[in-house]
């Protein structure tokens, strides 16, 4: 039979922007392995206002994958190898899609992007940028790294995480999608259990909250406490109030960037 998911998203441009950068989508379908879960999440950035611009543009090419190459893949056995190799041929094509609409327009704009496809108790990640995907289980992992100065530097041990936390240069990207520079997105795959919930989140939403506040909001105390078995349209609106929760927690806090999250729980 499978497993089901159960799916929820929620993105606001927080206390400062005019407009939201951020695009996302979150989609559950049935193919020939049983259902599957399909998130991108997006945080835009670039001159006049027009991140969003570069947001959409991935995440409407990554959607538009899923409607109708995916699939295809399916019945060729789905294999990681092909899968990545489709995403990156995606992530090349948008990179000078939006290098070339901002030249034109004598600006610059860009994009991170984080993706997930869960299907038949596997789950595969493309990833540039700090957006992040985090899986819950007994405790909560971060399955991507960030793409930035400060976290090199972490890695590097240059910098403890706690001075990185506070460093002014938290949020410069060493690369993201537009800028017509190579790209080269992480790809990551793991396994999927029952029970498992997965937060695709930008980085407006998680610079003031912990993970421990993240882990008690999205999986512990949601499915511990409040969780309805089998009423699948309630528990995603309990999702959703709880991805509303957190960014209200984040803009009392005064975070000023925008603020989104995907989360899914797998069951």
């Amino acid at each position: 039979m499978g497993f089901h998911y159960t799916v929820a998203a929620q993105t606001d441009k927080g206390i400062v922007k005019e407009v939201n950068q951020d695009s996302l989508t979150v989609k559950v379908a049935g193919t020939i392995y049983g259902e599957a879960a399909f998130a991108v999440l997006c945080d835009g950035m670039g001159g006049l206002e027009q991140g969003e611009v570069a947001s959409g543009v991935v995440v409407r090419a990554f959607e538009q994958w899923f409607l109708k190459d995916f699939s295809a893949l399916l019945e060729q056995g789905m294999q990681s190898r092909a899968l990545a190799g489709a995403w990156k041929n995606m992530i090349d094509d948008c990179n000078l899609r939006i290098h070339d609409y901002s030249s034109r327009r004598g600006t610059t704009m860009g994009t991170t992007l984080t993706a997930m496809l869960i299907n038949n108790e596997s789950y595969y990640i493309a990833h540039v940028g700090d957006c992040r995907a985090y899986q819950m289980d007994d405790a909560i992992t971060r399955l991507t790294q960030d793409h930035t100065y400060t976290e090199r530097e972490v890695a590097l041990g240059h910098m403890t995480p706690e001075q990185a936390q506070n460093d002014s240069r938290r949020n410069v990207l060493l690369q993201c999608i537009g800028l017509g520079k190579p790209v080269e997105p992480d790809f990551i795959s793991g396994r999927v259990r029952q029970g498992d919930s997965f937060l695709l989140c930008s980085d407006g939403f998680r610079h003031q909250l912990s993970e421990e506040e993240i882990f008690t909001y999205c999986h512990y105390d949601l499915y511990d406490l409040e969780w309805s078995a089998g009423n699948r349209h309630e528990n995603a609106q309990l999702m959703n109030t709880r991805l509303g929760d957190l960014i209200a927690l984040n803009k009392q806090r005064m975070e000023k960037d925008d603020i989104s999250a995907v989360l899914i729980k797998v069951s």
